[in-house]
């Protein structure tokens, strides 16, 4: 018999929303007068081919409480409430590079979570990490946390952040799930199982998403911390070329797992990274990963960058068998486009003759 909807009811500053009918679990807890609904959807729990039941619900939990401890900066920004000094902002590598006290809140939070119920599974965090040295993603069941990404923006009060939670199996991502706190969205997926928004099933590459060229796209792209005059050049010179080439237009939202997310779900077309120092790290691909190709959509290298891009073919790693600890990254809703956009961001599509 299918599974029926866990339900996860989490204090938020949003209002009240009625659960759907059917059967469902509580997790976590919070102001009774004011509860927002999600579901952990039913077509991942259901029978036997989940490999982790567990997680993604406890996952959901953590992820959804985090993101409340986000939501106190986001409604005092700007106002006469606001106390930046309660941000707790430090460096990291450079003045751009930086994390809040929130961010590390919450990764403190997400871990301790985790190592309660599963003590025997691997984590890796971007604030623990810090400029310190990634952990090799072995074979253990792995976490990778970014307990904010798109910290400029939440920093700022731009409503563009989330929390992500990515879970890896036999050293590949298998789960993901991201919470927006200030667009309210919150992302499941399972390997084989589907993505889903709010517990609405994300379409796969059909229709529209199955035809989209480069000429019709939204492109993304993040500039990130990049600022030798080679990278400056480089970043910016491939945006000259798709400007050139013509696209619909261009974005850069400031949060590379929302990028992926919004990939997924058709707001944007294709995004890319890794022309100059501004490559992504593991957290910044891991959740989003799952979340897009469960969505349909094509994620690879947007160059070889090192032996674990490719396989022994020479075949550029994509999807499942993507590198996440590659200095560069394309996803978009069709492997076309994928190709299209690689060509030109690259300066290789003067022979090709697409539009």
């Amino acid at each position: 018999a299918a599974a029926a909807a866990t339900s996860v009811v989490y204090a938020s500053a949003f209002g009240a929303s009625k659960p759907r009918a059917g059967g469902s679990r509580k997790i976590g807890g919070g102001n009774a007068a004011k509860h927002h609904h999600f579901d952990v959807p039913p077509e991942i729990l259901e029978d036997g081919g989940c490999e982790c039941k567990d997680e993604v619900i406890l996952a959901v939990r953590l992820a959804l409480e985090a993101g409340e401890n986000m939501t106190q900066h986001y409604h005092t920004k700007g106002t006469a409430d606001e106390n930046i000094d309660d941000l707790g902002i430090s460096t990291k590598s450079h003045e751009s590079d930086f994390a809040t006290a929130i961010d590390v809140k919450n990764e403190n939070f997400i871990t301790a979570g985790i190592k309660s119920q599963f003590p025997d599974h691997e984590i890796i965090g971007e604030e623990t990490t810090g400029t310190g040295a990634i952990p090799p993603l072995t074979h253990k069941p792995t976490w990778i946390i970014d307990p904010i990404d798109g910290t400029t923006n939440f920093a700022s009060g731009l409503p563009l952040s989330c929390v992500s939670i990515g879970f890896c199996l036999e050293g590949k991502p298998y789960m993901g799930v991201v919470y927006a706190p200030m667009t309210n969205e919150l992302y499941v997926a399972v390997k084989g199982r589907g993505a889903y928004r709010n517990g609405i099933r994300l379409s796969g590459c059909t229709g529209e998403k199955a035809g989209k060229t480069l000429s019709k796209a939204v492109v993304c792209f993040e500039f990130g911390y990049a600022r030798t005059q080679d990278g400056i050049d480089n970043m910016v010179n491939a945006v000259r070329r798709l400007l050139e080439h013509g696209v619909r237009t261009t974005r850069t939202l400031g949060s590379g797992v929302l990028d992926l997310c919004y990939v997924a779900c058709g707001r944007m077309d294709v995004v890319y990274t890794g022309m100059a120092e501004e490559g992504w790290k593991p957290w910044d691909y891991c959740a989003g990963l799952v979340v897009a190709v469960e969505a349909g959509c094509t994620m690879s290298h947007l160059k070889l960058d090192g032996e674990n891009d490719f396989d022994a073919d020479g075949t550029m790693k994509e999807n499942w068998q993507y590198n996440l600890y590659s200095r560069s990254m394309i996803c978009g809703v069709n492997p076309i486009l994928v190709e299209q956009c690689r060509d030109v961001v690259l300066n290789a599509s003067s022979k090709k003759g697409f539009v």
